[in-house]
């Protein structure tokens, strides 16, 4: 048995020692396990300058042309600030964990109508992201960025939809777990209901007046989709209003922003294999792109902490952090 087909079988923890694992062979076979002198990283890198006053627009640009292994490699930062001076400091992790924390604080505002808020402050592909321009090379380059964190095991702080995570699984994958409708709630919790209405309506549901279409609201004017071919002339009746709330919730969870998804797929993807990911389930997927909200245990944090720039374990300046860390601020 492959323990791709019963991967629950298997401890969470267990899955993620694996899973940590097949990203390290993928490093050795990519010859990206590089060699260090005094603790600063050497070997394959690619230097990017990114300015401060446009973060997301320099990285796309410096980034999203390079191939796979580059992007898997190690990238060095250099940020130049606001008055055009070069900023102290360029490595692979501080300085890069702080790039990617702040494109994706970029990327995720509204403003930028790539990504909109869930009625329950979760994030999900625009409908329309359209109206910006490269929306869709946008949206895989921030799968590759969400790639790389997850890849260097960098936890960012972005609260997806659960049902957008359950399509970077894969669209087949997806709609054989769940139904669309079951979670259509979290999405527009007032269209959950009208539906709700019409599946238990006693009457007959072709009085109600509906068609299988969905109308949407594009920048004030109503633009009227059809839920099937020839939908404006398909009356919903008794016999075919299960089947019409399948469509709208499959039409607002998904075919409306099946390119948004499947174009951050192809970037996330050519960082991470898709076979990897057949070990854990949506919610685990998003644990190992934001984390969890488990106590911080000091202790096992500091057994993995790696030092870099002279610094060691029982360096003095080390040891007064953990220190204050555990003095002074809570676990949670």
């Amino acid at each position: 048995m492959c323990i791709r087909d019963r991967p629950h079988i298997i401890p969470h923890s267990d899955r993620v020692i694996l899973f940590r694992r097949k990203i390290a062979a993928d490093k050795a076979v990519l010859g990206l396990s590089t060699e260090s002198v005094d603790n600063v990283h050497f070997g394959n890198s690619t230097l990017v300058t990114i300015h401060r006053s446009r973060i997301v627009e320099d990285g796309y640009r410096q980034l999203s042309n390079l191939t796979p292994a580059a992007l898997k490699g190690v990238i060095r930062v250099k940020f130049v600030n606001v008055q055009g001076l070069d900023e102290a400091g360029i490595d692979q992790d501080g300085v890069f964990k702080e790039f990617l924390e702040e494109t994706i604080k970029k990327v995720f505002d509204p403003g930028l109508n790539l990504f909109c808020p869930t009625s329950d402050e979760r994030l999900y592909p625009s409908p329309l992201s359209h109206m910006t321009d490269n929306h869709l090379a946008l949206f895989e380059f921030v799968g590759m960025m969400i790639g790389k964190a997850v890849y260097e095991m960098i936890i960012i702080d972005v609260p997806f939809a659960s049902f957008f995570v359950s399509q970077i699984l894969g669209e087949n994958k997806a709609a054989a777990y769940y139904s669309y409708f079951d979670e259509l709630c979290s999405l527009d919790a007032e269209l959950y209901k009208n539906l709700t209405y019409v599946k238990y309506y006693e009457g007959d549901a072709s009085d109600l007046g509906l068609t299988f279409t969905q109308d949407q609201d594009v920048m004030g004017q109503i633009v009227t989709h059809e839920l099937v071919h020839g939908g404006k002339g398909v009356v919903v009746t008794n016999d075919n209003k299960i089947a019409y709330m399948h469509a709208v919730a499959q039409f607002r969870m998904h075919i409306q922003i099946r390119d948004q998804i499947r174009a951050f797929n192809r970037g996330f993807f050519s960082i991470i294999s898709q076979e990897w990911l057949e070990l854990f389930s949506p919610p685990e997927v998003m644990r190992l792109i934001a984390g969890d909200n488990s106590p911080l245990d000091l202790k096992d944090l500091r057994k993995h902490t790696h030092y870099y720039g002279g610094f060691h374990d029982a360096h003095r300046v080390i040891n007064w952090l953990w220190e204050t860390l555990e003095k002074y601020f809570s676990s949670k």
